[in-house]
């Protein structure tokens, strides 16, 4: 499932507080995995050291919150942008249209 369900907010104020205060919280995985405003207090107390993020709850917008705070680094959702990964996305696509247009069931269908 791509994001939402039992991983919205997966990461919390509970779970960042049980991070040591040397840490970092990286994420690339889902932007909703991530409590944002839990984050921001956790980085604003010292609770953890800083953030590395790549996707955001509510994109393209970036979190202001966030923006302000010089213990995080905020990507444009980029973890993705290599040759190969991005083609090996095209051919996904292939694969998925060729199915269908085929009759048969997409290899990758989103429900």
């Amino acid at each position: 499932m791509p994001g939402g369900g039992g991983t919205s907010h997966l990461i919390d104020g509970a779970r960042l507080a049980m991070m040591k205060p040397t840490k970092f919280m990286i994420n690339s995985a889902r932007g909703d995995m991530v409590d944002r405003s839990a984050l921001s207090d956790a980085l604003r107390s010292g609770t953890i050291a800083g953030a590395g993020l790549d996707v955001y709850e509510r994109e393209p917008s970036l979190p202001t919150e966030l923006r302000e705070l010089d213990n995080v680094v905020l990507l444009p959702h980029l973890g993705s942008a290599t040759l190969p990964t991005r083609t090996a996305m095209g051919m996904l696509v292939l694969q998925n249209l060729h199915a269908f247009l085929d009759g048969r069931e997409p290899p990758c269908r989103v429900a």
